[in-house]
């Protein structure tokens, strides 16, 4: 086969062989369970929801968990543990009512392993839980300047919760509807502790079974659900979820080719012309064996810029120079970059940091930056850099899989005199870079937790620690539009002051924003009611294997 030519191949299938022995109790279940398998690259650092930071996490959290309200297809908040709610004339109050039926998985931190019914308490418990320093959150900030100093949740009985805000924001189902706050009991994280992360208790549609780190992940149908479907039969269809952790894509991509998995996120640019034109589409020898789901994401990649002139790094970068940010932005060529590097999947970043598919989404509102050599060598004259003379090269650090993005820009902007190093490092470092303002160039990306322009702005507000103020950006005219934005209860008048706060983002280049981007699922032919959505969660409570 010609596949199994190269000794990486046949190290692959030695893999792959053993890992289909794992989870004896799933491989033993009978031809007509329904098992969707998937490969999470990144592998999952936790199971805890109160560290739901990454999209892997996201992904198994929203498995075995449920949130008070959720996002549905169209980017409405929808109920979910809580089935209404009610906001006071001052906007500051919201009580919420719970459904009654919800009960959490059975587990060994209840009497008799039987999980018990949902209530209120739980609500303040998981929220109280997620702020407390003790946890040590990474999500800790979304509830900081929101919610009321002294009494901000409160289980009024067992059967509805209060909200208390500090003043009117906007956003704030949102912000409850994202991983972070799924509803956890106390019993589970207290009888589990730190080991809570790898023995989950939810209420969720799936519930835990084994967890071999970096090999499998099962979980099982949770067969208390509460959802049903419109004819009245209970979610999920599905029996079981079973999640591998090959780091490799290629072997990820083998998997799919032999029908292992259900589908793969995203493709490598190394197999993207092998299974795509450069219109996005599948090319002809696939079309009938796999299908392609593409879809609006609300995900903007782009490139960080360390901005805080008390960092000695920064001093010391040109970088810190606004002129030189924004030589940069119009240095390179983000439509050929789509087309070439991308075969078309996303939209070049032209406009603001707020990607397309949100409703405050303006191109005549957000002036980006458009490929302009003469625009970037005019800047850089003006920096004192003519033809980038005197300029010293800049490090811009990246991950593996965006070396081929990164060496693109590096050449287009040396091109116009800007010297760019790019240096490959592991995720986990540039992470951990990232967040303790030790990298002045970096790579990222920023994936909508809930689909309101607050989300992306909030990268920028200078009270917000890194994450999500990567940048360590600090502009009080920002962060003045920003604070009236999300008081504002009127959608036109918000719009109008996001655009605004957009506009200074880009005019002071913090950033480089690059393509605005696009879920892109291959999915084998049998499974049936899998959709994307903007926000990329994966949801499989409505899918069925033929």
């Amino acid at each position: 086969m010609k596949l199994f030519v190269k000794n990486r191949w046949l190290v692959a299938g030695l893999l792959i062989a053993g890992m289909l022995n794992i989870s004896s109790c799933y491989n033993n279940a009978s031809r007509e369970d329904t098992i969707f398998h998937y490969n999470e690259f990144n592998g999952i650092a936790s199971l805890d929801p109160a560290f739901a930071k990454s999209q892997s996490v996201m992904w198994a959290a929203h498995q075995l968990y449920n949130t008070l309200v959720e996002i549905d297809d169209s980017l409405h908040i929808v109920p979910s543990l809580a089935h209404s709610w009610e906001v006071s004339a001052d906007k500051r109050e919201f009580i919420f009512h719970l459904r009654t039926d919800v009960v959490f998985h059975d587990d060994a931190a209840f009497p008799g392993g039987k999980g018990r019914a949902l209530k209120a308490g739980d609500v303040v418990y998981s929220f109280q839980r997620l702020m407390d320093a003790a946890t040590a959150s990474p999500g800790s900030w979304i509830f900081n300047r929101k919610v009321d100093s002294l009494q901000p949740f409160t289980a009024i009985n067992d059967s509805t919760f209060r909200l208390r805000l500090i003043r009117p924001y906007h956003p704030i189902l949102g912000i409850i509807s994202m991983q972070y706050c799924s509803i956890v009991p106390k019993e589970a994280v207290e009888k589990y502790g730190t080991d809570f992360r790898r023995h989950p208790v939810g209420t969720g549609p799936f519930q835990y079974v084994t967890w071999e780190e970096g090999q499998a992940l099962v979980l099982k149908k949770n067969p208390h659900y509460f959802e049903k479907d419109s004819a009245g039969v209970s979610l999920p269809y599905l029996d079981g979820i079973k999640v591998s952790f090959y780091d490799s894509k290629a072997t990820e991509f083998l998997l799919f080719r032999q029908k292992q998995l259900e589908f793969i996120n995203d493709i490598e640019s190394s197999f993207k012309d092998e299974v795509l034109t450069k219109r996005g589409g599948l090319r002809k020898n696939w079309e009938g064996r796999i299908v392609l789901h593409t879809n609006p994401y609300l995900n903007i990649e782009y490139l960080g810029i360390l901005v805080d002139t008390s960092n000695k790094i920064v001093r010391n970068s040109p970088l810190a120079i606004r002129k030189i940010r924004q030589a940069i932005n119009f240095g390179f060529d983000r439509r050929k970059m789509i087309v070439y590097l991308r075969n078309s999947l996303g939209t070049p970043a032209e406009s603001g940091f707020v990607p397309m598919g949100l409703p405050s989404f303006d191109t005549s509102a957000v002036k980006g930056y458009r490929y302009s050599p003469a625009r970037c060598k005019q800047l850089l004259a003006e920096a004192g850099f003519p033809d980038g003379k005197g300029l010293p090269p800049i490090k811009l650090h990246t991950i593996a899989i965006y070396a081929d993005m990164a060496n693109f820009i590096a050449k287009q902007l040396e091109e116009s005199g800007i010297r760019v190093q790019v240096e490959v490092v592991q995720k986990s470092l540039l992470l951990t870079m990232t967040s303790s303002s030790t990298t002045p160039f970096f790579r990222g990306s920023w994936i909508a937790d809930y689909p309101d322009a607050e989300n992306y702005l909030s990268v920028f507000y200078s009270k917000n620690p890194a994450p999500p103020n990567y940048t360590r950006y600090n502009n009080p005219a920002f962060d003045a539009l920003f604070e009236k934005a999300i008081t504002e209860t009127n959608d036109s008048a918000r719009y109008l002051l996001y655009q605004q706060a957009d506009q200074l983002i880009m005019n002071d280049a913090p950033v480089v924003p690059l393509w605005y981007d696009e879920v892109v699922h291959l999915v084998q032919p049998h499974v049936k009611g899998f959709h994307p959505n903007a926000l990329n969660l994966l949801e499989l409570r409505r899918v069925k294997l033929d």
